[in-house]
């Protein structure tokens, strides 16, 4: 069934750009109560501003984090349970990607480290953090915004796809220990999106399909709405599909036309 997003008080991770930021301008137009996270003030006072001017949308909140400062999102916790006693859902979409061959990472264990840190450890946090209080009140629905890519098995992305990989597992099996208590989770697999986060690589990927930022948003809302455990873009099902049927085969076509014709991109080398 359905739910009605107005009037919900909606956290959004990452609302600064991209995704983040077209959820929350979406939320808000259908009345939700918005709770802006991410680490750009500035940015987010931007939207705060434009979301408030607009007659019939929902109020939006500000909240500065850095969510690789475990102190920061536990501060943050606190705050919002003492401002609006909790949240109706939670949309866990802030993140970051690394584009690196495993052969080019040998010797670069912080690229996991951290990328674990923002993709699945701080949202974990956040979660856990909220939880309580969407039990005391018998509702709550996390969105974790994953990726497609958990579909593929992308080359050249292990550490981004392993966090991602995880935070859904997270999810999928919390929600099935907390459906007597009407808190759930889904997860989004997002496909190619065009936002920030992909311009380091937008050379590689020039010509490929991809989502706007826009249209990115309107699966976050279709989740949140739906309380769906999964939503899919159709390729990455396709893939899957795929690959539980012929995985040996689906390895070597994912090597042969998804890593050797795409040019690696060497880390630069670190000061010591």
């Amino acid at each position: 069934m359905s739910i009605s997003l107005a009037g919900k008080r909606i956290l959004v991770t990452g609302a600064s750009s991209g995704i983040g930021r077209a959820t929350a301008l979406a939320a808000a137009a259908d009345g939700a109560e918005v709770l802006l996270v991410a680490r750009r003030e500035a940015e987010l006072k931007r939207l705060w501003r434009e979301i408030n001017d607009v007659d019939g949308a929902g109020e939006a909140h500000v909240y500065p984090c850095d969510l690789y400062d475990t102190a920061g999102v536990d501060s943050l916790v606190d705050l919002v349970l003492r401002e609006h006693g909790g949240v109706d859902v939670l949309v866990n979409n802030a993140g970051h990607s690394i584009r690196r061959s495993v052969r080019h990472s040998v010797d670069r264990l912080h690229d996991y480290e951290r990328t674990m840190r923002l993709n699945y450890l701080a949202p974990v946090q956040l979660t856990l953090g909220l939880l309580t209080a969407m039990r005391e009140q018998r509702f709550g629905h996390v969105v974790n915004v994953t990726t497609q890519g958990i579909q593929v098995h992308t080359p050249r992305f292990t550490a981004y796809l392993a966090s991602k990989a995880a935070l859904e597992e997270f999810g999928r099996t919390a929600g099935r220990e907390l459906a007597s208590d009407n808190v759930t989770f889904s997860s989004v697999r997002m496909p190619l999106v065009r936002t920030p986060m992909i311009a380091p690589t937008e050379e590689v990927y020039r010509g490929m399909p991809s989502l706007s930022a826009e249209q990115a948003a309107r699966l976050v809302l279709r989740a949140a709405r739906s309380r769906n455990e999964i939503v899919n873009a159709t390729g990455g099902a396709v893939f899957e599909l795929a690959d539980l049927a012929v995985p040996n085969t689906m390895r070597r076509l994912v090597h042969r036309f998804g890593y050797l014709p795409r040019p690696s991109l060497r880390p630069r080398r670190r000061r010591s």
